[in-house]
């Protein structure tokens, strides 16, 4: 799980079906639109 550190988005890697090391360098949170910079593992 990585929350975005902005808004509080969290992706679920199992949920979403892709690891977060394997989404795109210009992927962005779809809440806020922060890039993965400002994501951090929580679990």
């Amino acid at each position: 799980m990585w929350r975005c550190t902005v808004c509080g988005y969290e992706y679920d890697e199992a949920k979403e079906g892709t690891p977060f090391e394997k989404l795109p360098d210009d992927w962005t949170c779809p809440v806020c639109n922060a890039p993965k910079s400002e994501f951090e593992k929580v679990r």
